[in-house]
């Protein structure tokens, strides 16, 4: 029978070179993280260039739009013309204002309540929200609805009778200029 110290040194060596290999996987996805976020940028930036010279000349320039890199940086960034921000502004509601003002995360909120409203079903809270849009029911997608929800309240879009309760406020309209 081996010696116990034998067998625990060559259990010891085996559990090291197994951390080693993972040390040097773990150092080459950080590598190829690095450089993935490098040409991430450089496509940004490049975007961002193309649409300030495709831009009017009429002094306008491209709404800025400000977004965060995964290492939790923020940048701006300007966002094309036509395409949905992922953290665009939401206008104060007016008559005359259509859904296609807002991003495709707004207007797919809006969409779920002109539903209820069409089906003269109650408001809607932002737990069914995530549900109904096949998200993992879990705090952050909740809180991330609610605060788009809240948001939209405050620009006038949609109310909140009761708390945590939403549905379409007071003259506007669904998608097809129907209720």
């Amino acid at each position: 029978m081996p010696p116990v110290v034998g067998l625990l040194e060559q259990h010891e060596l085996a559990a090291r070179r197994g951390v080693e290999g993972l040390r040097e996987e773990a150092d080459r996805i950080q590598a190829e993280l690095a450089e993935a976020e490098q040409e991430w940028r450089e496509w940004a930036i490049a975007r961002t260039r193309v649409d300030t010279v495709l831009a009017p000349d009429d002094g306008t320039a491209p709404e800025a739009e400000v977004t965060e890199d995964p290492r939790g940086e923020t940048e701006a960034q300007s966002a094309p013309r036509g395409a949905a921000k992922a953290r665009s502004q939401v206008p104060l509601w007016r008559q005359e204002l259509t859904w296609s003002v807002l991003s495709v995360d707004y207007q797919r909120i809006l969409t779920a309540l002109a539903d209820r409203v069409r089906l003269h079903q109650g408001p809607l809270t932002c737990r069914e929200m995530a549900a109904a849009f096949g998200m993992d029911v879990v705090p952050a997608r909740v809180e991330a609805l609610r605060s788009k929800a809240k948001r939209l309240v405050a620009r006038g879009w949609l109310a909140e009778q009761q708390p945590g309760r939403f549905t379409l406020a007071a003259g506007v309209a669904g998608p097809g200029g129907g209720p």
